[in-house]
């Protein structure tokens, strides 16, 4: 692929991100927890990719959107709209490759995660919080600049990218009974649905998805996207709707939606930092809260966990905690 490919991904779409970015991301560690595997009654793996570099798995996909551009494309800058993690991720890539960089960022969005943008070089353009003022931001800027979109998660080598994940965690552990990750966009769990059907065809996956945010459960009822929900939910990093391209990817995939309250996110949040000593946002939590309010599906099984970042407000922590109890 190169820039922007109109044919779907493939599993050696997956293969060639991973050889791509393999100078740039990180190997992340896959860790256990005797303590969390006794509360859960299940063998969890978790893929720690808060420790990824920008603190989360977004870097894979923008690593690689911008890695693939021919030299003249790439010379002319990218732009996305971002309110934290692949704003940070693009930045980071383009500034490893010497390239202008331009974030779209909505009123409202988290300082620290602005701040980390920022520090990256790219260039902050604000709009208003909602759908139509990023797309028309970003719109502008590439009319002024020449820019190529690298979306947060439909472009394909975004989903390519984010699939290196999992490759990594079924390359280390191909027996997985099923996998759980976070869903928003989309892009994550596209791109390791790629990685499982290729790799782990037996494995069940599994979206967690938090319950004021849930189209990717109503889409799949319904068999259509459905984009009317208005999110409500703390886990910010899970409150895009679901891109067309990754709800196709996953429909042929079995992949099945468990939607969690936000405070059994911000309970397993706790759980994953007291028992099993990782810091992660509340989006990356809700994987563990999935595995946890759905114990029936995942006893005795052998699991894998994606942890999708670690960008935490620290000083928000007691306040977060506080609603779990």
């Amino acid at each position: 692929m190169n820039a922007i490919d109109n044919n779907p991904p493939r599993f050696t779409d997956v293969l060639i991100a991973a050889a791509r970015i393999a100078a740039h991301a990180r190997l992340t560690p896959i860790a256990t927890s005797r303590s969390l595997d006794a509360i859960s009654g299940a063998h969890l793996h978790f893929k720690c990719e808060q420790l990824q570099r920008v603190g989360a798995f977004k870097f894979r996909g923008a690593c690689n959107a911008v890695f693939a551009l021919d030299a003249d494309t790439a010379s002319r800058g990218v732009v996305t709209h971002s309110s934290g993690n692949h704003g940070a991720a693009l930045a980071l890539a383009a500034q490893l490759r010497g390239i202008a960089c331009h974030v779209v960022v909505p009123e409202g969005a988290v300082l620290s995660k602005l701040e980390a943008i920022e520090a990256s070089g790219a260039v902050l353009h604000r709009c208003a919080a909602n759908l139509s003022a990023r797309e028309a931001a970003c719109a502008s800027v590439q009319a002024d600049t020449g820019a190529t979109l690298v979306h947060p998660y439909t472009t394909l080598e975004v989903i390519a990218g984010q699939g290196t994940a999992a490759l990594e965690l079924l390359t280390a552990h191909p027996d997985l009974d099923t996998l759980v990750v976070p869903v928003g966009g989309g892009g994550l769990a596209a791109g390791t649905a790629l990685a499982m059907q290729a790799l782990a065809p037996r494995c069940q996956l599994y979206l967690a998805e938090p319950a004021g945010a849930d189209d990717a459960a109503r889409s799949f009822a319904r068999g259509v996207l459905d984009h009317d929900v208005v999110p409500d939910t703390i886990c910010d990093g899970l409150r895009a709707g679901m891109g067309a391209i990754n709800f196709e990817i996953l429909g042929s995939s079995n992949a099945r939606v468990l939607t969690v309250e936000d405070v059994q996110t911000i309970a397993a949040m706790r759980l994953l930092w007291s028992r099993g000593k990782q810091l992660v946002e509340p989006s990356s939590a809700t994987v563990l809260a999935a595995v946890l309010a759905n114990s029936a599906l995942f006893e005795g099984r052998k699991v894998g966990l994606i942890l999708t970042g670690g960008n935490v407000d620290l000083d928000a922590l007691p306040q977060l905690f506080a609603l779990a109890g």
